[in-house]
Formats: structure tokens, sequence, C-alpha cells
């Protein structure tokens, strides 16, 4: 039956940010006016990760996933232009975002607007970076100690702010299934409400609830995933009404935005990735009951690369065509009493209230840490065995892999690449900065930044100081370092296993036999490089080579070229696997493979994975690495038989 009055849409956003503030700017500028009606803003692994864009660790990643802001003048000409009191602002950032929202508010003062009528989000879930996203900075206790110091200054200063974004959209991307996606986010959501609910007034507390919000994933089993999303609706009423004592109904609304699924966006016949997003975005907007409060869609050429501006476009064209030419917002919800609908939502539910119980034996979320990574890790194993073993179908992958080149793909290759100038030109501004500002006043704001912090006040009030004083990121960063140390999170490897088993008995004895031949047991290491924290690849790479009998060394993310060069000599590796997602393997595997030959390991193979464009694939060829491969690699055994040859001493010998 349909409304009296047409629905209003979701808030239609782009994911984006790149190269620099100023060219950032100009795509949210351009975005608006093709009728974008909310930001979104990507920042770069050196933000998101609290370094400035000269440290080591930043080299070959600023401006490659997002925008570089290092300090209020960034900040600044990122929003040039754009009248922030009339903006919903969303921002993917996590162990900084007490920062970035400091620096965000300091802006928008410098605009003149009323901050306490600021709308937006920073998404501020640390939990999800140690099981997923690695753009964690400080250990679990003082991360949650920061969540609660943003959603405590923002529910008196900046009410109409969510401080708080629970993502499970990484969760999915890492292999969750969607009983452990609803558990671990809202075991995560739990965890900060219990940290919040002593730091406000009792009478307080419904209204602070209000203000969590969500951010989910979206896969292709649309069905399953609306479901997934009833469900949670149903899970959070249910949590905030009997764990928190929420009445207010308007206290215990499920809201939340979404990405759709990236993981499911294919490199080879990528065209196919339009009727895919697509199909993912139905999941959130069919049902009324449990729509999202703000989309945003992958481009179609997401697994190849940084989408064009012209990329962008379609994927907003989609949204709105969805939103203003279709009927779907003048009726009430399609599946209410629908019976199979209904009884997999229930299924869900159980699933999730048996999982949340789990986590709640062990103390919750914080302490429950190292298991969801683990249970990840194995997740994400049976769902690429499952594609593996043609279990699950992707078209152009495991079958239909004949066909028409794609026209989508002349030209510049279908994605932008970030000129590599880039980099020096934001270093270049970074140091005129730090020349000009007050060392003075600088000094003062962050030692008070720092005492803060040492005494467990609320860091929003100094971080805004120190916005205005002109402090860079690496410099708020490291006060965090300093006081509350820095974490290293589980890699989920350790006992997990592969359920993949056809091939691999072959595999164990081709293993043995090069180990034979060599001395000892083959001896693979692992490394990422760089700031990139998308580890699924490497971990699902380690879990295979253990399962194939190969000694592993993997010690997780966020590594220099040096430490990994160093890693190799001390374990006597006889192969190095790279894995760089983030855009940066150029500059990081040249810095590598001079050390290597430098520390006399020039005929250690070496392998690199990542979105590696054909280009640059024969580049890093031509500087010695072994073997490239790209998301269109798939088949895991095939990568592990590559090994065993390549450190074949007599194969070696042949060649």
């Amino acid at each position: 039956m349909s409304n009296a009055a047409k629905d209003r849409p979701w808030l239609i956003r782009t994911y984006a940010g790149h190269s620099t503030a100023q060219a950032s700017n100009a795509l949210y500028r351009s975005n608006l006016a093709k009728g974008q009606t909310g930001l979104s803003v990507a920042f770069d692994l050196p933000t998101q990760t609290g370094y400035d864009s000269d440290h080591i660790l930043a080299r070959g990643e600023v401006g490659k996933v997002g925008v570089p802001v290092s300090h209020l003048g960034d900040m600044r000409t990122l929003f040039n232009d754009i009248p922030l009191d009339q903006m919903n602002t969303s921002m993917t950032i996590n162990a900084t975002a007490p920062w970035l929202l400091a620096l965000y508010i300091a802006v928008a003062e410098e605009q003149g607007a009323d901050v306490s009528a600021l709308q937006g989000t920073v998404q501020n879930d640390l939990i999800k970076e140690y099981l997923s996203r690695g753009t964690y900075i400080c250990p679990p206790a003082p991360s949650l100690k920061m969540i609660a110091d943003v959603a405590e200054y923002c529910y008196t200063n900046v009410p109409k702010w969510n401080p708080m974004n629970v993502c499970s959209y990484h969760l999915q991307e890492a292999g969750a299934t969607p009983e452990q996606e609803l558990a671990f986010a809202l075991a995560t959501a739990t965890a900060v409400l219990d940290a919040l609910k002593p730091r406000v007034p009792a009478e307080d507390f419904p209204a602070l609830v209000g203000r969590i919000s969500f951010f989910v994933n979206a896969g292709i089993r649309f069905v399953t995933e609306m479901c997934k999303m009833r469900a949670f609706v149903d899970l959070w009423d249910e949590i905030c009404l009997e764990r928190y004592g929420v009445e207010d109904p308007k206290y215990r609304r499920f809201r939340y935005g979404v990405q759709v699924n990236s993981l499911g966006l294919t490199e080879q016949q990528p065209e196919n990735n339009v009727y895919r997003i697509l199909i993912e975005m139905l999941a959130v907007t069919l049902s009324k009951k449990a729509r999202a409060r703000a989309v945003q869609l992958p481009a179609w050429n997401e697994a190849l690369g940084l989408p064009r501006p012209w990329d962008q476009q379609w994927s907003m064209r989609m949204q709105q065509i969805m939103a203003y030419e279709t009927d779907l917002l003048e009726f009430d919800d399609l599946f209410d009493g629908n019976p199979a609908v209904d009884a997999k939502v229930e299924a869900l539910k159980e699933g999730a209230r048996a999982e949340l119980a789990n986590l709640d034996g062990m103390g919750g979320a914080i302490e429950a840490i190292d298991y969801m990574k683990a249970r990840l890790v194995d997740s994400n194993a049976d769902r690429l065995g499952r594609i593996e073993a043609g279990e699950t179908i992707v078209v152009g992958v495991n079958k239909w892999t004949q066909g028409e080149p794609s026209p989508l793909m002349t030209g510049d290759g279908g994605i932008m690449i970030v000129d590599p100038a880039v980099e020096a030109e934001q270093i270049a501004r970074l140091d005129a900065w730090r020349d000009a500002r007050d060392a003075d006043v600088v000094k003062r704001a962050l030692a008070d930044l720092r005492a803060a912090a040492a005494e467990g006040r609320n860091v929003m009030e100094p971080s805004i100081a120190a916005a205005r004083a002109g402090v860079t990121t690496g410099e708020w960063a490291a006060q965090m370092r300093a006081v509350h140390g820095e974490y290293r999170g589980p890699t989920g490897v350790s006992g997990s296993r592969s359920n993949k088993t056809e091939g691999l008995d072959d595999l164990r004895d081709a293993v043995d036999v090069v180990s034979d031949k060599l001395g000892r047991r083959l001896k693979f290491l692992v490394g990422k490089p760089g700031l990139d924290g998308h580890s699924n690849g490497a971990e699902q790479i380690a879990v295979r080579a253990r399962d194939c009998g190969m000694d592993i060394a993997y010690e997780g993310i966020r590594l220099t070229p040096a430490e990994i060069v160093a890693a190799a000599l001390e374990d006597e590796a006889h192969v190095v696997g790279l894995s760089i997602l983030s855009g940066s393997h150029i500059p990081l595997v040249e810095d590598l493979m001079e050390q290597m030959r430098a520390a006399g390991l020039g005929n250690i193979p070496v392998i690199v994975g990542g979105i590696i464009p054909d280009d640059d694939a024969e580049r890093l060829r031509a500087m010695g690495v072994a073997r490239v491969y790209t998301p269109k690699d798939f088949e895991l055994n095939t990568i592990m038989m590559d090994i065993v040859t390549l450190v074949d001493p007599q194969a070696v010998a042949a060649e």
C-alpha cells in the first residue's frame, strides 16, 4: 500500500579523497554540484595511522588511498568554499579520530559556523581496526577511552554529531559470516556504551545511546543481506531496551550508513561489477524498516585501482535513479509478514545471540580480540576455498571466464594514477607550515595535550587547542604513543587452518622434496611493508603455505623494508612475499630490492601481491621481482606451487 507522502531519500555519498587537499576539495565541490547530498572523506594511510607525510613509514603512501591532512592548513584547504554548517560530513577515521574531528571543528569555527549545529560522523571504531583494517595506534584500553572522550565531548558540544560509527564493513571484507558481522559489531557497540555509561548523568545516557551509529557492508547475497539488516534493527532495539534500559524508541533506532561490498568486485571482467553494486544496494534500500540513512557505492573499477571522477559519478547516478526514478520510496515495508524473510531473520538473530553470549563470556569485545581475529581468518579461508573448489560461483572468475575485451579499459587503463610528485609537494607544504608557526605556542599545546592523556582527562579540548596552535598529525599521535604505547594487533594466523584440502597432498609432497634438497624446511617470509593494513590476502597466503608444510614467518602489518630485510637475514628465508594493496608498491619494492642486494640477499626470490596495474607489474619484474600476483590470481595452490618451483635448487639451476 502506497504512503500518502513519499519518503525522503537517504544521504547520497561517494567515498572520496586523493592526492592533495586542494585536489580533493575540487572533487568534493564537483560531486556536490552533480547531486551528491553528503560528504564522505577518505584520508591517506599516514593520516589514518598518525604520521606526518615525511615520516619514513609514509614513503610511497602519501595521497594514495585518500587525502593527506597533516595540520589545520590542510583541513582548511580541504573544505574551502564548502560551508560546514550546511554539510553532513562522514570522516572515515579511527585511531586519529579525536584529532581529525578537532581539526574539523577548528575549521568550522574559522568559517563562523555554529559548532553545536554541525552534523556528521567520525567512524572512531578501533576494535574493527584490530580485527580487519589495521590502522590502529594505541592498545585497546586507551583507544576505548579516546572513543569515549569523543562521545562525551560531542554529546555536550556537538550534539548532532555521531561520535562513533560501529563499522562492520571491514569485518565482512575480512570474511565474516552474517552472524559474525552482527555479533562482532554489536559487541563493539556494547563495549563502547559500557565505557560511556559512568561518564554521563543517567538521565542523559539514552540520548547518547541514540547518537551511536553503524556503518555496514552489503554483499551479493542480497536477500540474506537484507535479512541481516532487519536482524540488526531488532537486535539493537533489544540491546538498548534490555541491557541499557532505554525506554524511548527514538533513542533505540538502528541508524546506519553503508558502502556495499568491495570484496566481491573482480579484476576479471570488471564491467560485471556494475551489476554487483546495484544488486548489493538493493539489500540496504528495499526494506523500509531497515533502510540505510546514507549510502556510498564503490566504483566498477575499484578492484583495478583508484576510481576516476567519472567512475564515481556513475555510481552516484545509480543511487539517484533508484531514489528518484523508481517508486521505491512511495511504499511501506515490502517484506513485513513474509514468512521466508521472517524465518531467515530469526535464524540470523539466533546465531548472533549465541556468538554475543560467547563474547560476553570472554569479558566482551576488548578481551575477545584475538578470538574474533582468528575466527575471521578461518571464515575467509572457508570463503576462498569454496571459490577455488567452484562451490561458490563468481562470474568471470571461476565460471564463464571467456568474454569480449572491455571497452571501458581503453585509454588510461580504467583508473586514476596519483602523480608521484604529490608526495614531495605535500612534504614541502608541511615544512613551510612548521616554519611559519609559533614554536612556543606549539610546545605548550603539546605539553597540555600530553598531560591530559597522562592524567586521564578528556583529550578533545586540548586537541582542538593544539589544532589552532598548528600542531601536526604526527605530533598529536606522538603524544598518544608516548603516553599509551603502540600496539601490534593479532595476525589471526596462529592456530588457524584452511579447510581447503584438494590438491594439498601433492603440494605437501613437493614441499617435502624441495625441503630435503635445501637441507631444512622451506622458509617463507610474508611481509607487509608500508602502512597498508589490509592484511586479509597476506593472512590467507600464510595459512595456505603453512598447510602445505612450509615454515612460515608472518609478523603482521606496518613494517619498513629494512625490517623485512633484517627478518629475511635472521630467518634465512628461502623466499620473501610482499603484500601491498595501497598503491605504494613501486617505491616500497624498489627500496626493498636495493636493500636485499646490499644485504647479500639478491639471490632470494621476491614475490609481490596487490592491486597492481599491468605497467607497474612490468616495472616490478624489471626490478628483479620473481612473480607478481593481483586479485585475479585467486587460486592459492597455484601460487604455492610457484613458490616451490622458485626455491627448488634443481629448477633454479636449470634456468
